[in-house]
């Protein structure tokens, strides 16, 4: 059975004298603006918001880490405010795939696809072990 995921948001409000905003030494013409989260997401929660900010159409201008309780964003200056609400968005479609996660986690439905992917990780992790110490 899965474990239930915790959603993660903005942590709203903040003290916007505390947001580091610094220019970035590896983008031309870039800065970075850490924003705090409510919290540390877990792993299922990073992996969804990964694929959801991957797969967005803004992608070429912008770049999202995610840094222990904060969201680190790397962009030029250029329509900073259309930038955090697509963050937002962003953060708002991955807590909608929590709550479907959650759901299947509460009624013990489990993907046959999602199991045999598991089972095939699994045995990788056994084959590596067998060519390195057996």
């Amino acid at each position: 059975m899965k474990d239930m995921v915790k959603k993660v948001r903005l942590l709203k409000p903040f003290d916007v004298d505390r947001i580091t905003v610094s220019r970035d030494s590896y983008f031309p013409n870039a800065y970075m603006v850490d924003l705090p989260l409510d919290s540390a997401p877990g792993h299922v929660w990073q992996d969804l918001f990964e694929s959801k900010w991957r797969a967005s159409r803004h992608l070429w201008d912008r770049k999202l880490f995610l840094m222990s309780d904060k969201l680190r964003l790397v962009t030029p200056p250029d329509d900073f405010v259309e930038k955090l609400d697509w963050i937002e968005q962003v953060i708002d479609e991955t807590n909608k795939e929590v709550d479907k996660y959650n759901e299947g986690a509460e009624t013990g439905v489990v993907d046959q696809r999602e199991l045999w992917e598991e089972k095939a990780r699994i045995e990788m992790f056994r084959d590596i072990l067998r060519k390195r110490f057996a």
